[in-house]
């Protein structure tokens, strides 16, 4: 029998309330040995939590039947006041009862991928949404959990699944009651597929720099207010700010949200000829991290243009100290006074969303991996269709490669899909 297994299922600290969570088979056995008895699956009740006699607290208690629970076994959770004296008598408690332990680290969710409660992209969906710190971050994490993508590859699957099916018919029935020419159904089957997948692998970049963050750098002369501006974005004394020239010699970085998007502002070194050795291996990181950048910030003084360092397509240009420098047409900006402030996170806001707008709903190299791959053995089978029947055998092994690399993202489809399928459409075995 599997090993009932219990824990803490929110934050650790004192609190409120705090949840604990069984799971397993003797997990409803282990509320009536602290409760008395089970109540009313998912309904939530109040319960006496005892112990060898001593009323440990008043907790509110839910039960959940097997298939019925987050991890599809028999689950309680309990409802305590958060204190860490409650909190470890009911832990002994429960640790003392036969068969049951204290949960590994993401062994609830792992069984709930097991029982097939949730795909193995609604589990990475899960920890992107428990780790999300922005409003985009958690809406794309919860179109994952909700399914979005196990959605999207089950719909390819089942254009796929046709698509072999029909291929595999062309090669083992090939006297009886099919089509004879089933290239062009195959054909716009793979077709369509494959423009759906290499959409995903364009909006890729956007879907993973919405889940990790974008970097905006902070780029401009030495002494033109990159430090100060940093501090005022961050609303607070995050670089040393100086009237000496090249007082920044690393990379400073503030995490923040802008429009609901992750961004890492980085205030780098100011950029000019030195024969100073340590402000030299500076700016050469400046350089090195400010090409990586998603996007850059030229911040520009009274003197003509930035050494060492080329604008790019999309690089904001911004007159830095607006308070003291008299600025053109453009935007400007202060660090010290608050000027320009706004404008300049609406402007950083809206280049960034502009380049979220294609996110795919694939945002992890494993993602990646298995739809790249996927392409890869539809091409193939696309080329081998094209070429005619006598290559049907070598296009049916291109689909099956093709619908195992799906495999990666949601599931898995054998042999008895195709056979379910052929049967069905062709009506074979009469």
């Amino acid at each position: 029998m599997r090993d009932t297994i219990f824990a803490l299922a929110s934050a650790r600290g004192r609190a409120g309330v705090s949840v604990l969570r069984v799971s397993g088979p003797k997990a409803w056995a282990a509320c009536r040995a602290l409760c008395g008895d089970v109540p009313t699956p998912r309904r939530a009740a109040l319960r006496n939590i005892l112990w060898l006699g001593e009323l440990i607290d008043q907790a509110l208690v839910i039960a959940f039947a097997e298939k019925a629970s987050f991890t599809g076994e028999q689950s309680v959770e309990f409802q305590l006041h958060g204190s860490q004296a409650v909190l470890s008598a009911v832990l002994s408690a429960l640790g003392s009862l036969e068969g049951l332990r204290m949960a590994e680290a993401g062994e609830f969710t792992r069984r709930a991928l097991e029982n097939g409660q949730l795909d193995l992209a609604q589990v990475e969906g899960l920890a992107d949404l428990i780790d999300a710190e922005t409003e985009a971050q958690r809406k794309h994490a919860m179109t994952l959990m909700a399914g979005k993508l196990r959605a999207l590859a089950e719909r390819w699957r089942l254009d796929l699944v046709r698509a072999a099916a029909l291929l595999e018919a062309t090669i083992d029935f090939v006297d009886e009651d099919v089509p004879i020419d089933v290239a062009p159904e195959v054909l716009g089957l793979v077709s369509g597929v494959v423009v759906d997948l290499k959409a995903e692998v364009a909006g890729f970049g956007a879907a993973e720099r919405l889940r990790d963050g974008f970097e905006v750098a902070l780029v401009g002369r030495p002494n033109a207010g990159k430090s100060t501006l940093l501090n005022a974005l961050a609303g607070r004394d995050a670089a040393i700010t100086s009237t000496v020239a090249g007082t920044t010699r690393d990379v400073i970085e503030v995490r923040m949200a802008i429009r609901g998007l992750p961004v890492t502002i980085l205030d780098t070194a100011g950029l000019r000829e030195t024969d100073d050795e340590i402000e030299r291996i500076g700016i050469e990181r400046t350089v090195a991290r400010a090409t990586a950048a998603d996007l850059r910030v030229f911040l520009l003084d009274e003197t003509a243009g930035i050494p060492l360092l080329a604008e790019r397509r999309g690089d904001l240009r911004v007159q830095g100290k607006a308070d003291v420098v008299a600025g053109g047409s453009g935007l400007a900006v202060s660090g010290k006074t608050g000027d320009g402030l706004a404008e300049l996170v609406d402007a950083i806001g809206a280049v960034l969303e502009m380049r979220c707008a294609g996110a795919a709903t694939i945002n992890r190299s494993r993602h990646l991996d298995a739809v790249s791959r996927t392409i890869c053995a539809l091409e193939t089978a696309l080329d081998e269709v094209g070429v005619g029947s006598e290559r049907v055998e070598l296009a049916a092994e291109s689909m099956r490669q093709a619908i195992r690399a799906l495999d990666g993202l949601i599931g898995h489809v054998d042999v008895e899909d195709l056979l379910a399928e052929i049967f069905s459409s062709f009506c074979i075995g009469k």
